[in-house]
């Protein structure tokens, strides 16, 4: 939980890992981060959203490397290669990292919000903690999110045993951890912040419920003028 004052990290501090590398098995093992969304790549709706929220970016992904090596200028495999999760790329990720702070956002989750780094930072440093991580609403409860993470660069040596001895999933390793929650239930935040696209259902789904929307405000917007009939 974060209170309203307190110091944050800043922007250049924060290298973000988009992670790209996963199999995509409940999209047909499709390319996720290349798949059309709105009309562009769900990678490119991720990098708009992290570029003027930190310093540096770099994707994570195990396929179609020249693809999207013309999205972003560092792009790293796995070490192993054999899909194994998001653990994987937390770990490739801040082996190559220059900055003192890593922050991971996942590519088929394109609305997440623009104050994100900002608000993960707050919740770090205020509880002097070693990771941050994403609770949203999830069908009215709050759930966490922990791809979405803010993690200090010195949890490697923690990663690297934690894989070493076997562990996979991304839970236990933060529970490892000094970690803190940081809620995105306010008023303001999109509902649609965290939605995150699994099947080609969840992706036309989604876009149907962006067009809504921008239908809807466009119609407030310029409202249809209906003349009376002439007698």
């Amino acid at each position: 939980m974060t209170s309203s004052c307190f110091t944050s990290i800043d922007p250049k501090d924060i290298t973000a890992l988009a992670l790209c590398g996963g199999r995509g098995s409940r999209m047909g093992e499709l390319d996720k981060g290349l798949v059309n969304f709105m009309g562009s790549p769900l990678i490119q709706h991720v990098l708009q959203r992290l570029r003027p929220q930190v310093g540096e970016i770099v994707i994570n992904a195990n396929r179609n490397l020249s693809a999207y090596e013309a999205f972003c200028d560092r792009v790293l495999c796995d070490i192993e290669g054999n899909f194994e999760g998001p653990l994987a790329g937390f770990r490739v990720g801040l082996e190559h990292i220059q900055t003192p702070f890593l922050m991971t956002v996942p590519c088929d989750c394109p609305l997440f919000p623009l104050d994100l780094a900002k608000r993960l930072g707050e919740g770090l440093v205020q509880n002097n903690a070693q990771l941050a991580m994403v609770r949203s609403l999830e069908n009215g409860l709050l759930r966490n999110q922990p791809v979405f993470s803010l993690m200090r660069t010195q949890v490697l040596e923690d990663l690297k045993v934690f894989m070493s001895n076997g562990g996979r999933k991304i839970e236990d390793w933060t529970n490892s951890l000094k970690s803190v929650t940081v809620d995105f239930d306010q008023d303001s935040d999109d509902p649609l912040s965290f939605t995150n696209i699994n099947t080609t259902e969840q992706l036309q789904a989604l876009q149907s419920s962006l067009l809504l929307q921008k239908s809807s405000m466009d119609l407030s917007l310029n409202p249809v003028n209906v003349s009376p009939l002439q007698a």
